[in-house]
C-alpha cells in the first residue's frame, strides 16, 4: 500500500497548525498567508473543519480551534495512561521548588512537552503542554538524547540533574533528569524551568536536587522500572 496520502486532508490539517500561542484567533486572510494556500481553498477547507467541529467561526469572521480537538487531545493523553500518575507529581514538584515542572518525551525527532505544572511565582517560564521543540543542547534535550537516543554526549554518566541556562531564551534556565520505565529504559525527561535569577548552578546544592531525584525515582518505579535499578540510579 502506498504512502501518498490525500492532499486535501493534508492541506486541511496544515491549517490547524497555523494556530499558535498568541495567535488563537485568525482571519481567513491570515490563514491563507500562514499556510501559503489560496484564500478560496482555505475558505472551503475551513467550512469542512467547522462542520466537523475542529474549528469555530466567530461572529467577527475569525476562526479559532474547536472542541473536537480538545476531545482528541484528551484521548491522546489518556492513551499513555500517564496523566493520573505524572500530573500529581508535577504539581507537587512545582509547589515544592517554586518553578514550573514538565514531562518531555521524544516524538518525531523532537521533544514534546506532554504534561506541565506551572509555577506559582509571578516571574516564570510558561509553556503549553503539547508544545514541540528541537532536541537541542538544553538540559531536557541532553537527557532525551543521551538516555533515549544513546548519543555519546558524555564520557561518563553526568551529575544529575543536568543544568543549562540561556539555550533557547537568555533569561531561562532548566534542571532535568531522566525517568525510566519497563526494562529500565527511558520513559521521559523530568524538568523544572524558571528564570536564571532563581534557577542557578548552585541549585544543585539545595534541596531541589534531592526533590527532583525522589520524584523521578517514584515515577520510574510506578512506570515499571526495577527497584534495584532505581536504587542505583537515584542513590540517597
Amino acid at each position: 500500500m502506498g504512502n501518498e496520502g490525500v492532499v486535501a486532508v493534508e492541506k486541511a490539517l496544515s491549517l490547524l497548525d497555523c494556530f499558535k500561542p498568541g495567535e488563537e484567533s485568525l482571519t481567513l486572510t491570515a490563514l491563507a498567508q500562514a499556510s501559503g494556500q489560496h484564500k478560496t481553498t482555505v475558505y472551503r477547507l475551513m467550512n469542512s473543519l467547522e462542520r466537523m467541529h475542529y474549528v469555530i467561526r466567530r461572529e467577527n469572521g475569525c476562526y479559532s480551534l474547536g472542541p473536537r480537538l480538545l476531545y482528541l487531545g484528551k484521548l491522546y493523553e489518556q492513551s499513555f495512561h500517564l496523566a493520573h500518575i505524572v500530573q500529581p507529581e508535577l504539581h507537587a514538584l512545582a509547589a515544592s521548588t517554586g518553578e514550573s515542572a514538565s514531562w518531555y518525551i521524544i516524538e518525531e525527532g523532537q521533544r514534546l512537552c506532554l504534561f506541565r505544572a506551572e509555577s506559582s511565582e509571578g516571574l516564570r517560564e510558561t509553556r503549553l503542554a503539547g508544545s514541540s521543540l528541537p532536541l537541542d543542547n538544553s538540559a531536557i534535550g541532553q537527557v532525551l538524547r543521551y538516555w533515549g537516543l544513546r548519543e555519546p554526549l558524555f564520557d561518563r554518566p553526568p551529575e544529575l540533574p543536568l543544568y543549562t541556562a540561556g539555550i533557547r531564551d537568555p533569561h531561562i534556565a532548566a534542571l532535568s533528569l531522566p525517568v525510566f520505565g519497563e526494562g529500565d529504559t527511558l520513559a521521559a525527561a523530568l524538568a523544572i524551568t524558571g528564570p536564571v535569577s532563581r534557577l542557578t548552578p548552585e541549585s544543585h546544592k539545595t534541596g531541589v536536587t534531592r526533590t527532583m531525584q525522589d520524584t523521578a525515582s517514584r515515577l520510574s518505579l510506578r512506570l515499571g522500572a526495577s527497584k534495584s535499578f532505581c536504587d542505583r540510579f537515584y542513590p540517597r
